[in-house]
């Protein structure tokens, strides 16, 4: 008889059909399908959407905030442009972009914030691509060349305020009198409403020329830092030397990873336990297939003591009994896969679907800083899931169809 053969299949294959007097056997197979079904399209989906949202964040984080932040030790940075020009010019750099950043109160006709003000030329705000391209409202083509002030979508609801309506920025560092610093204030039609999609920017920034923002922080010559951005995120330390050369002068480097570390680290450390605790959801229904199996072969005794009389090796038993107990597992762990893969394609269609059912918002933007919720597949984690799935049901397996195996036929037929 060949492993695996035809007869082990048609055997394997009756036990799994149900009958009257096996159905509390069958109810729990087909839980056990189910569970492990649920645990590999869960882990799947949870995944997919832990992945996602750190791809999301480190983009919009990154495309916003830059990779390596440049703060002067030695005096104000009144030579920035000749040091961000050297600094773009290394390998490996994509730009530099010189800024004044400072925090404000700005109020409109229905409200007011606080936010955080950054004065940034019109050439660099071109080259800051992942703002500028992402205009929901006006045009950036007026920027420093008349007064005006590009929001976010967020910040501009919050205020009710639209293009070419008036905002007024009142910053504590005003103008010294005899009588004490007094606030400075002045107002900054907008010219043009941005959304990156991270509530975080979206509602708290606002964007000036350079020039403006000197003006407007007592800066005049001068600039906060610089922010350079790398062709490649992870290769920060290798550009550290030759940014320290380029600068010809004492700066203070921090990249993105120290200055996200506890952000950054807290998603890894989440996701590692997101990943553990749902693999426990696919272990309780690996469980239940040792149970189910070993009531199957308590009730097929009498069967395998009659195989064994005519003819049938403790293999063959064995076998039959992991064509059985493996059929679950892989099927559950199919349908798990083409569910999982199903829901984290449309994660974001199916979430507003539920919101417009429920009228109710189920992924808050400043909850989770994100306007959307992102999903996105690594082939090798689904590979890892399914592949652990079917070890799992394989494992669970094994020890029932052993002791089918292990059946002695005259013991078997003396209790019959």
């Amino acid at each position: 008889m060949k492993p695996f053969g035809a007869l082990e299949w048609g055997i394997a294959l009756r036990y799994l059909r149900s009958r009257r007097r096996e159905a509390f056997i069958s109810v729990i197979s087909t839980l056990s399908l189910i569970g492990i079904a649920l645990g590999v399209a869960t882990l799947i989906i949870v995944m997919a959407v832990m992945n996602g949202f750190r791809a999301e964040l480190f983009n919009k984080i990154l495309g916003v905030s830059g990779h390596i932040l440049l703060q002067p030790l030695d005096g104000p940075l009144t030579d920035y442009r000749e040091v961000a020009d050297r600094i773009a010019a290394i390998d490996g750099v994509v730009r530099a972009i010189p800024f004044v950043e400072g925090q404000a109160l700005v109020s409109g006709p229905v409200g007011n914030s606080g936010t955080i003000v950054r004065g940034i030329s019109p050439e660099d705000f071109q080259k800051l691509d992942f703002v500028s391209g992402r205009l929901l409202f006006g045009s950036a083509e007026n920027f420093g060349k008349e007064k005006g002030a590009i929001i976010g979508s967020r910040l501009a609801r919050a205020l009710g305020v639209t293009v070419g309506d008036v905002i007024t920025l009142i910053s504590p560092d005003g103008a010294v009198t005899p009588f004490g610093v007094t606030p400075r204030t002045d107002n900054y039609p907008i010219q043009a409403i941005f959304e990156i999609g991270m509530s975080e920017y979206d509602a708290s920034f606002i964007y000036l020329p350079l020039e403006r923002a000197q003006l407007y922080f007592n800066k005049e010559g001068t600039v906060s830092a610089i922010e350079v951005y790398a062709e490649d995120p992870d290769a920060v330390d290798e550009l550290r030397v030759a940014i320290d050369a380029a600068a010809g002068r004492p700066l203070y480097l921090i990249d993105w990873r120290q200055r996200n570390q506890t952000f950054f680290s807290a998603l890894v450390v989440e996701r590692n336990v997101m990943f553990i605790i749902l693999t426990l959801i696919i272990l309780v229904a690996a469980l239940n297939v040792v149970s189910g199996m070993t009531m199957l072969v308590k009730e097929k005794t009498r069967d395998i003591a009659i195989m064994r009389t005519i003819g049938a090796s403790r293999g063959s038993v064995l076998r039959v009994f992991l064509i059985v107990g493996l059929s679950i597992g892989v099927v559950g762990t199919i349908i798990g896969f083409f569910l999982g893969t199903l829901v984290a394609l449309n994660i974001e269609a199916i979430r507003q679907g539920i919101s417009r059912l429920l009228n109710t918002e189920l992924f808050s933007p400043e909850l989770y800083f994100l306007s959307q919720m992102p999903a996105d597949m690594d082939s090798s984690e689904t590979a890892a899931v399914v592949i652990m799935a079917l070890i799992l049901s394989l494992l669970a397996t094994i020890y029932p169809a052993w002791k089918a195996a292990k059946t002695d036929p005259v013991d078997a037929l003396k209790a019959e």
